[in-house]
C-alpha cells in the first residue's frame, strides 16, 4: 500500500493575542506619520515674518499765516433809484414818448395827460389876467389924476390879484398834466398807451437807475457787531460765475427785524456797465476779522475718524495722528485752533492711507 504523506493543520492563534497585536501596530504607524508630518511643517514653517513696505506720502511744513474770518450772505440787488410815475390828473392820455428799455434823462417828459383841456383853461386865464392888469394900470392913471376914487383904484387890483392867482392855478393845472422824468435812467415799464384814461394818482412809467446797485442783506445779531460804515465789501453775482464787484456798506439798521432777527444792511456797488439787473440773487462777503498768525491746513487734510476730526504727521518716518479743534475757514484752508504747532509736517497727501504708528516714506 502506498504510504500517506501526513498532512499538519497550522494552529490559530489565540483571539486575545490579535486582538492586543492589531492596535500596537496601528498606533506604530500613527506616530510614523506624525514625525513626517511635523518634519514638513517645521521645515515649511518661515523663521520671522516679512515686515510691511512703508506708505509713499506727501508732506507740508506748518507755518503761520493770515486768514480773513468772511461771513458771506445771500443778498438781492436793486436800483439805487426806482421811480414809478404817477398822473396828478385825471384825463386821457395823449402823448407817450419814450419806450420801454428807452435811456431818458432827469426832467425829459414822458407823458402828456389831458393837456388839449388844460392848455385852453390856461390861455383863458392868462387873457383874463392880462385884462385885469390893463384895467389895474389905467384906473391908476386916472386916480393919479384925480378923475376916479381911491375905492375904485383898490376894486381893480384886487380883480388884478385874483386873475394872477386864476393863471397861477391854471399854470398849475396845466404842468400836471405832463409827465416828467425826476431821475436819470431807463425806462422799465410803461402802465399806460395813448388814447387810454388814467385816474389822478394812476401809475404811468417806472424809471430805474443801474448806475448804481444797492444789494440788501439780512445780518445775523452775532456778526453784526464786525461791521462797519464804509467797511469793503466783495459782490458777486450767481449770474455772473467768477466774477466780482467791490462795493461799500451804506446802511446799517440799528434795529433788528422782528421776523428774521436780523440786521438790515445796504452795500452799494458801481454797476456802470449795467451788467448786474435789479432783482437778480448776489452773495456779499464781509470781513469779520484777520487773524495774523493762524496755523492753516488744507480743508482735505482733515480725516473724520469715530465723530473726531485728525489729521497725520510725519515724524522720524512714523505717521502720528493728531485730533484737531478748528477754527475759521477761508477759502480751502482751515484754521487749527489745538493739536497742531507750527513745524509740524503734516501728511497731505496719503493720509487716507495710514494709520497710527505705521511706517512712511517721505517722496
Amino acid at each position: 500500500m502506498p504510504m500517506r504523506t501526513p498532512i499538519h493543520k497550522a494552529r490559530a492563534l489565540p483571539l486575545a493575542g490579535s486582538q492586543l497585536l492589531l492596535p500596537t501596530l496601528l498606533c506604530l504607524a500613527a506616530l510614523s506619520l506624525a514625525g513626517c508630518g511635523g518634519d514638513k511643517a517645521k521645515a515649511d514653517t518661515p523663521t520671522a515674518q516679512t515686515a510691511p513696505n512703508p506708505v509713499a506720502v506727501s508732506v507740508a511744513v506748518i507755518k503761520p499765516m493770515a486768514m480773513r474770518d468772511v461771513l458771506t450772505l445771500p443778498g438781492d440787488t436793486e436800483a439805487s433809484e426806482d421811480v414809478v410815475l404817477s398822473a396828478e390828473r385825471g384825463g386821457r392820455v395823449e402823448w407817450i414818448g419814450p419806450e420801454e428799455g428807452e435811456r431818458v434823462r432827469k426832467g425829459q417828459l414822458i407823458a402828456k395827460i389831458d393837456l388839449s383841456a388844460l392848455n385852453a383853461s390856461l390861455r383863458k386865464a392868462q387873457a383874463s389876467y392880462e385884462l385885469a392888469k390893463d384895467q389895474s394900470e389905467r384906473r391908476k392913471s386916472l386916480y393919479e389924476q384925480a378923475f376916479i376914487s381911491r375905492e375904485e383904484l383898490d376894486k381893480a387890483e384886487t380883480e388884478l390879484r385874483l386873475a394872477k392867482s386864476g393863471l397861477d392855478e391854471a399854470q398849475v393845472a396845466y404842468d400836471q398834466g405832463l409827465v416828467h422824468s425826476p431821475i436819470d435812467g431807463v425806462v422799465n415799464e410803461l402802465h399806460v398807451d395813448p388814447g387810454e384814461f388814467v385816474a389822478e394818482g394812476a401809475p404811468v412809467a417806472e424809471v430805474v437807475n443801474t448806475d448804481i446797485i444797492d444789494v440788501r442783506l439780512g445780518v445775523p445779531e452775532l456778526d453784526v457787531r464786525h461791521l462797519s460804515m464804509g467797511q469793503p465789501v466783495l459782490v458777486t453775482v450767481d449770474a455772473y460765475p467768477g466774477q466780482a464787484w467791490e462795493g461799500r456798506i451804506t446802511f446799517l439798521a440799528y434795529k433788528a427785524s422782528s421776523s428774521t432777527r436780523t440786521f438790515s444792511t445796504k452795500v452799494t456797488v458801481a454797476n456802470g456797465d449795467g451788467r448786474i439787473r435789479p432783482g437778480m440773487i448776489a452773495r456779499a462777503s464781509l470781513q469779520r476779522r484777520l487773524v495774523p498768525d493762524a496755523l492753516g491746513v488744507p480743508l482735505f487734510c482733515l480725516l473724520d475718524k469715530g465723530g473726531e476730526r485728525l489729521v497725520y504727521v510725519e515724524e522720524d518716518g512714523i505717521a502720528k495722528a493728531r485730533t484737531v479743534s478748528l477754527g475759521i475757514i477761508e477759502a480751502d484752508r482751515v484754521q487749527v485752533l489745538e493739536g497742531l504747532t507750527a513745524g509740524d509736517r503734516i501728511i497731505v497727501n496719503g493720509q487716507n492711507m495710514v494709520e497710527e504708528g505705521m511706517r512712511v516714506v517721505v517722496r
